[in-house]
């Protein structure tokens, strides 16, 4: 099942030469997603019901073609498939003139969020879904894993803030990308935008959480590894290229 909306490009959408920022992108890809649980029965208003959360572990972002303010984009997504506890689903982004723009894959993972514990996707809410197997955005089928560098360039200290918390009392994963960018030296931060994002979430953040978070830079990559004040655990990974 191939689950469809559109997005108009706001103000708030864009960054240099009125095109859509990637956070935009990222905004856009996570409100369809939802949207598409909410069709099926396992969304936001009925996580009372069923006690069911999705919770991000992943994203991988290609910008092929970069749309301009006042743009209406037309975003495709689907479950690519589901195994056990997770679920891979993928995006297409087209613009007004159907040039496909934006390719995406992110993989998820349920919970009860009641217990805060892992559950199995049963075979009644897979089914929901209606995955597309055979349909993938990128070759390859799993989302590959971004190595944490051994050495950095540079750091900062972040506080995480009232604005930063979503729902359910963690850091929305959205703001995981304005953290790496405000730890981007400044002459890295002038070169965006970037046209492929990845970020692999490992341990949520919450409110008055300081972290320590590093930028290092690896042939054409700019990563940013967020860990805790003491080091001991590691929040993300985000790669810029």
């Amino acid at each position: 099942m191939i689950y469809k909306e559109k997005f108009k490009i706001g103000l708030k959408d864009i960054g240099k030469g009125r095109e859509v920022s990637n956070k935009a992108i990222l905004e856009y890809l996570e409100n369809i997603g939802a949207y598409h649980s909410d069709s099926v029965g396992y969304g936001i208003n009925t996580t009372e019901e069923t006690h069911l959360s999705w919770i991000l572990l992943d994203w991988k972002v290609k910008v092929i073609k970069r749309p301009e303010y006042g743009q209406v984009l037309d975003i495709h997504t689907w479950s690519r498939c589901i195994i056990k506890c997770y679920a891979y689903r993928d995006f297409e982004v087209y613009d007004e003139n159907n040039n496909l723009c934006v390719i995406a894959s992110s993989k998820w993972l349920l919970i009860n969020n009641q217990t805060g514990k892992i559950v199995k996707v049963e075979p009644e809410m897979a089914d929901k879904y209606q995955s597309e197997i055979e349909k993938s955005v990128f070759e390859e089928k799993e989302i590959e894993k971004i190595k944490e560098p051994e050495n950095y360039k540079s750091s900062i200290i972040y506080e995480v803030k009232r604005k930063d918390i979503d729902i359910i009392g963690h850091m929305h994963n959205l703001y995981y990308l304005d953290v790496a960018y405000e730890t981007l030296p400044e002459e890295v931060y002038k070169q965006r935008s970037f046209s492929e994002i990845r970020i692999m979430y490992k341990k949520e953040m919450k409110l008055g959480d300081i972290v320590n978070c590093r930028y290092s830079k690896e042939n054409d990559k700019h990563i940013i590894t967020i860990r805790s004040k003491d080091e001991k655990t590691l929040h993300a990974l985000i790669e810029l290229k």
